[in-house]
């Protein structure tokens, strides 16, 4: 019989996604490294995370800061919807301020942590803090020139929290090539987290990697990050194991035609569908039947569109009788519409993230993908519908997705995601005699019987309508 594998404690952060990628929180009772440039978000995690353990698992905290004052920082974060002044009054923080002045100790020729473990005891005590929170090291430790001297004192440091035994993080700032501007705080922590602040093509993206964690796994990759208005939040390009359920029921297209295409019953529910085609095929009405039709049966629609407003989608379908409108006042449908040039991609995602889960549809179309190729950016784009199909098929939500392909490459950039999805329609327009057609095609349907016909279809003041073959 083996022996069980005693597991590493863990303080969870509260953050969410940031546990998920720590496989459970930091470790407890050890000090952990966040370090990265200006402005990547490294005080905010820090106190996040000492304002969730406060509130969310009983664990006071100290927050020792030796450059912003207490209440610099406290309007600071209080702008992001934390009430630090009530913690503070109910003695589930303390906020310190230490300044450090380095012509004092470049006068004097000494420098001694002795004070500052009273003052950090004296504040642990207090409260009888769990968490604590030292921002930033450097601070600290400017006025050290002497890189033994520093080598020491930073031992002491982390060794003096770990006999506390509390769970502490420590801020750093990133200099150049070196995770710390000292580069030794990495090697003496037991956690380090590395957060990125980067610019490219004029959109800025944040991003996180744990570069080590002793003594447990943990997710390897860089995972994006924001900073919204209830703190940060970290996402997971995906699950580690696919494991989600399966329906076997099914969901009408809302065209009787093409549910007979599809064994005669529709698509999956819990299932991902794309719709691809030309400009002017009819990608956005086939979206919209789908969605009409599961307004009808009293299921919750969220329709994202990239490129028009919501009242010119309810005018423009009006033309071909469907009216969404009496969906929206029902409060059955929820359309959201956001230029896709307004945000970077991660925002795009919080954003139907976020909607899904205040909304809690069963469908959702987003109209169209396309949208979001905006230069050179395959691999992100990929990455970001890979973790939208994993969190709908998580959440049972039926997702249709429409992209726009051009004539000369009918698949365009769905060859990289069309293995993602479990139905892939195909709509194209042909010249005939001088006429213009339009033809659609099922090119797969995962796990049931479907037509492989192609068939003609129309677009017209009762919706669409496909041809007897």
């Amino acid at each position: 019989m083996s022996e069980l594998v005693k597991l590493l404690p863990k303080s969870p952060t509260g953050i969410e996604g940031l546990d998920e990628i720590l496989y459970g929180g930091i470790p407890k009772g050890r000090p952990t490294l966040v370090c990265g440039n200006a402005g990547c978000g490294k005080t905010l995690l820090a106190m996040e995370f000492l304002v969730r353990g406060a509130t969310q698992f009983d664990e006071p905290g100290v927050f020792m800061s030796f450059e912003e004052t207490e209440h610099d920082l406290i309007q600071n974060i209080e702008s992001l919807g934390f009430d630090l002044t009530d913690l503070i009054a109910r003695k589930k923080i303390v906020m310190d301020y230490v300044s450090v002045d380095l012509e004092e100790i470049l006068e004097t020729g000494e420098f001694d942590l002795e004070g500052l473990f009273i003052r950090l005891d004296h504040a642990i005590n207090s409260v009888g803090a769990k968490r604590v929170v030292l921002d930033t090291v450097e601070t600290l430790f400017s006025g050290l020139p002497n890189p033994l001297i520093l080598r020491t004192e930073l031992r002491r440091l982390f060794h003096w929290l770990k006999d506390k035994e509390v769970t502490a993080i420590i801020t750093g700032e990133r200099e150049m090539e070196k995770l710390t501007r000292h580069g030794l705080e990495e090697y003496i922590s037991d956690c380090v987290i590395l957060l990125d602040h980067r610019v490219t093509e004029q959109i800025s993206t944040r991003r996180l990697r744990v570069v080590k964690y002793r003594g447990s796994t943990h997710g390897t990759n860089e995972y994006p990050f924001l900073i919204l208005e209830d703190g940060i939040w970290v996402m997971p390009i995906t699950t580690s194991y696919l494991e989600h359920t399966v329906s076997v029921e099914r969901v009408s297209t809302g065209i009787s035609q093409l549910d007979s295409m599809l064994g005669g019953k529709g698509y999956y529910h819990g299932s991902s569908i794309m719709v691809a085609g030309t400009s002017g095929t009819g990608k956005s009405c086939l979206a919209a039947h789908f969605a009409e039709a599961a307004c009808m049966r009293g299921e919750r629609v969220i329709y994202f569109s990239l490129e028009e407003s919501p009242d010119q989608i309810i005018r423009n379908m009006r033309s071909i009788g469907i009216d969404l409108q009496v969906q929206v006042e029902n409060g059955l449908l929820q359309l959201v519409s956001a230029h896709s040039s307004m945000y970077n991609l991660e925002m795009h995602l919080a954003t139907i993230y976020k909607a899904s889960e205040q909304f809690q549809p069963s469908i959702v179309v987003i109209d169209h993908i396309s949208s979001y190729y905006l230069g050179d950016v395959r691999i992100e784009v990929k990455a970001m519908l890979l973790r939208l199909v994993n969190f709908f098929k998580t959440k049972g939500i039926t997702a249709m997705l429409s992209n726009l392909v051009t004539d000369r490459n009918q698949f365009g950039h769905n060859e990289s995601i069309s293995t993602l999805v479990d139905t892939y329609l195909q709509l194209r327009n042909l010249e005939i005699d001088g006429e213009s057609k339009r033809y659609l095609n099922i090119l797969k349907s995962r796990g049931m019987a479907h037509s492989n016909r192609t068939r003609e279809f129309n677009i017209t003041d009762q919706g669409i309508v496909l041809l007897d073959v």
